[in-house]
């Protein structure tokens, strides 16, 4: 296995009228960072701000204005100093107070230059996350595991999520054409062009990560892990079609599919064969079992496994050894398995945040970690 790529570290970070933080000024000296305070403390809070330099809104999914303290002006700003082997650098995000017409725009800035969006930072930075919702992926609707899979793109390939945006956005257009103008062929025709060719785009994105995810935990597996290893695959009409056509042929092959069915998606009010309808299968590997049919421990270690296997795999394929935040991820690990856990962290190469409400935790961190306490609105050295 090669060498952890290149690693870089958080030396600082500030927020100011974030969430419960009127202003925050934290430095880091570590690779290993650990958050302990008691539940609503703000723990979670500070693993968002970190997120917002990826693409899309942030861990919790939040709309920015949400984010802005209450009360408050009703901006925020969130900045950090990222110390990398080629240099210093600072980012930094956030909205400014809602104008006349009640909207806030985003800003980004790469050391004081005003840049278009968060794709830029991907440059700089790679992020990856796991949080308590994601304990019920493999039990729950298959638009979470999907969520979930374009997360694990857009961490390889920061242009994911905007394609996946204007898929929605095309879809919605011809789900309107369909219920208000269903006979007017040229403009579905058009319309179902541009479905065609961004379901495609997705579809193989999608795939292409899988496959490479899929590969690299087969040649890293470790049967005496306590995180197993994981099968992984794709279900769906188009995960089919982009798995045996090539991608101009399964466009034709999809537009047909469209223009086929245009009736039965105008009766259902919405596109019924495409990637929205795509679901990720994991299989608990050792066992080859469905990983919803493993006990809830078993399935909790099988998530951390995989987490830890795409964190890896972004490191290959980025060059940047990915900040991972992992909320709460201790609490219900049992002592063999949180040593473990500490140690393939270690191994990654990339800054961890990691939070908690037993400081005993973490306890084996101690000279290994920054270890923080967290109180609303301020976090203190906990040592």
């Amino acid at each position: 296995m090669s060498s952890a790529p290149p690693s870089s570290r958080i030396a600082r970070l500030m927020l100011q009228d974030f969430r419960t933080y009127a202003a925050l000024d934290l430095g880091l000296t570590r690779q290993l960072v650990a958050l302990v305070g008691e539940n609503g403390a703000g723990k979670t809070n500070i693993l968002e701000a970190i997120s917002l330099f990826m693409p899309g809104r942030g861990l919790r999914r939040a709309e920015l204005s949400d984010m802005a303290r209450k009360p408050g002006p009703g901006s925020f700003a969130v900045s950090l100093t990222l110390d990398t082997p080629f240099g210093e650098h600072r980012l930094g995000t956030g909205i400014e107070a809602p104008g006349e017409d009640a909207r806030s725009s985003r800003l980004c800035r790469i050391d004081g230059v005003a840049v278009g969006s968060p794709t830029a930072f991907s440059e700089y930075l790679r992020v990856v996350w796991l949080t308590p919702d994601l304990d019920a992926l493999f039990r729950g609707p298959a638009g979470d595991r999907r969520r979930f899979l374009d997360r694990l793109v857009l961490a390889v390939d920061a242009d994911h999520g905007a394609r996946v945006n204007a898929l929605e956005r095309a879809l919605r257009s011809r789900n309107r054409v369909l219920e208000e103008n269903p006979d007017d062929r040229i403009w579905l025709d058009a319309l179902e062009r541009e479905v065609a060719e961004l379901a495609i785009a997705v579809a193989a994105a999608r795939r292409e990560t899988t496959e490479r995810l899929a590969a690299l935990i087969t040649a890293t597996r470790d049967d005496a892990s306590p995180f197993p290893f994981a099968t992984l695959s794709l279900e769906g009409e188009i995960d089919a079609l982009v798995s045996t056509l090539p991608a101009v042929d399964a466009e034709d092959r999809y537009r047909a599919i469209l223009r086929d069915y245009r009736a039965r998606d105008r009766a259902a009010g919405r596109t019924l064969v495409g990637p929205q309808a795509t679901d990720l299968l994991v299989r608990h590997g050792p066992k080859d079992i469905p990983a919803n049919s493993a006990s809830t421990g078993e399935q909790k270690a099988l998530l951390i496994g995989l987490v830890l296997a795409h964190a890896r795999l972004v490191g290959t394929m980025s060059g940047i050894a990915p900040f991972i935040l992992l909320d709460e991820v201790a609490a219900h690990l049992d002592p063999r398995r949180r040593a473990a856990l500490f140690d393939a962290l270690e191994t990654l190469g990339g800054q961890v945040w990691m939070t908690g409400a037993d400081e005993n935790a973490f306890g084996e961190l101690e000279g290994r970690a920054d270890l923080l306490h967290v109180t609303p609105g301020q976090v203190t050295s906990s040592r």
